[in-house]
């Protein structure tokens, strides 16, 4: 009998399970590459050149031209620094006060109801659908001192009227501007606080309820207890946010007014309105991006130790 003898190639199992692996895969590295190239095309490369421009002198349409931290120093040389910078932590303070605690007041009341809740979610979601410009002229009609609504109820009711947002002090003013944002954008926080409420377990609420517990006193210790790291959270992005205002005080007040003038107003008088210098806008951004840069870091950490 005739031995036929084979041979066999020498397959190497690790290197046919990443072949096989690789292949599987090939569509989805396809689009983590777009993803990463979208990023840095729209995102990342952004933020480079604003920082390299932020060295630079830029009076379009001319080249820019290197200026090392010139920009710098002449932003802390402006009088309107210091008061921008005040202003802004003054409006993130304003804010944290009205915007902060009314949303969860609200989500509290509307957990609650028993009738109509979906009827006043849609209530006081209504503003934030608005867009924000559209709100912040609805209420620039309210404030005017010659026709406004605000004034018109103050004279038919015997009280002297009051400027709301052309106050000498600022404050008045100040406070007019949270309040116009805390109406417009108070939905959104409400909405995310009522979610939250919806994952305490019932049973913690008929507990309280059975020991006789009021509103406040299931608020104080069981509301508040369970929704800790949402209201954390909610804490970190609205500092973020209400640090880069702009419209509330450019529409209400303008870009040259020293008690309301915020640092995003500022880069745009830099930019746009005063010096037409967008390396000077650029330095004064690159300056609120560490700031801002230092909250997210904090928002990222607490995010993840949740995790």
């Amino acid at each position: 009998m005739a031995v036929i003898s084979t041979t066999h190639a020498v397959r190497n199992p690790r290197r046919d399970r990443l072949r096989r692996k690789v292949g599987d895969n090939v569509m989805a590295y396809a689009f983590m590459v777009l993803g990463i190239a979208c990023f840095a095309m729209f995102s990342w490369w952004p933020m480079i050149r604003g920082i390299i421009l932020s060295f630079q002198k830029f009076f379009a349409p001319a080249p820019a031209f290197y200026v090392g931290t010139q920009n710098y120093h002449q932003i802390f040389a402006d009088p309107m620094f210091w008061p921008a910078i005040r202003n802004t932590f003054q409006f993130t303070g304003f804010a944290l006060l009205f915007g902060y605690v009314v949303p969860f007041a609200l989500a509290v009341m509307l957990n609650e109801m028993r009738h109509f809740k979906g009827y006043f979610r849609f209530l006081v979601y209504l503003p934030v659908m608005l867009p924000p410009l559209v709100s912040v002229l609805i209420w620039n009609f309210f404030y005017n001192t010659d026709n406004g609504l605000f004034d018109t109820i103050l004279h038919g009711v015997g009280i002297p009227q009051s400027q709301f947002t052309q106050a000498p002090t600022g404050v008045t003013a100040m406070v007019s501007m949270v309040l116009a944002s805390t109406w417009a954008n108070a939905g959104g926080a409400t909405l995310l606080y009522m979610a939250g409420l919806a994952t305490i377990p019932g049973e913690l609420y008929e507990a309280a309820e059975l020991d006789g517990a009021s509103i406040w006193q299931r608020v104080r210790h069981v509301i508040i207890p369970q929704m800790r790291f949402i209201m954390l959270v909610l804490l970190l992005l609205q500092i973020i946010a209400t640090m880069q205002t702009f419209i509330e005080p450019f529409e209400f007040t303008g870009f040259t007014d020293p008690q309301t003038i915020t640092v995003v107003v500022l880069i745009y008088r830099y930019a746009f309105a005063v010096q037409d210098d967008l390396g000077l806008a650029a330095a004064m951004s690159v300056l609120l991006f560490i700031v801002l840069g230092i909250f997210a870091a904090i928002y990222l950490r607490v995010t993840r130790d949740r995790d």
